[in-house]
């Protein structure tokens, strides 16, 4: 059996526990391993604050604009997250700008070395023609004994 769903968002701080809560409540009725559910949970965390932060525009009375999208998807064998916004995307030339040095007090730029850290495979990049940045990450799943898609 394999579980899917999306989600369309507004980048809204409120935003990133209702999706982490539904990732963590999905993957728990599922049968995922807890710590398993912890990291994914995590780092979707991250893509979704960074979704909030930086994909979109400011508008004039200073609040932000746009929506993000949140799809997972769980089968047998792993779970696959994409977090896609409607922002800038990353610079032209730097697809890649994760894992750069961050000073130990700095209050920001830990988000995407931690999704790296926390997943095994991770792919960040530009959506193709209209923009913005498209996060999307993958964890091999580990199950409970009691696991319902053990069963299947």
């Amino acid at each position: 059996m394999s579980i899917w769903w999306s989600l369309h968002l507004r980048r809204e701080a409120a935003s990133v526990p209702l999706a982490r809560r539904l990732l963590l409540g999905t993957m728990e009725t599922a049968g995922v391993d807890p710590d398993i559910s912890y990291d994914l949970s995590v780092a979707l965390s991250e893509a979704c604050a960074n979704a909030v932060e930086h994909g979109g525009e400011k508008t004039a009375n200073g609040g932000v604009s746009g929506a993000y999208r949140v799809t997972a998807y769980l089968d047998g064998e792993k779970c696959r997250i994409e977090v896609a916004d409607s922002g800038p995307g990353f610079p032209a030339g730097r697809p890649r700008a994760v894992t750069r040095p961050v000073r130990a007090d700095a209050e920001h730029g830990r988000g995407l070395g931690l999704i790296e850290e926390l997943a095994d495979h991770v792919h960040i990049g530009n959506k193709p023609g209209r923009g913005g940045a498209v996060v999307s990450f993958d964890k091999i799943l580990k199950w409970r004994e009691d696991s319902p898609l053990l069963a299947v």
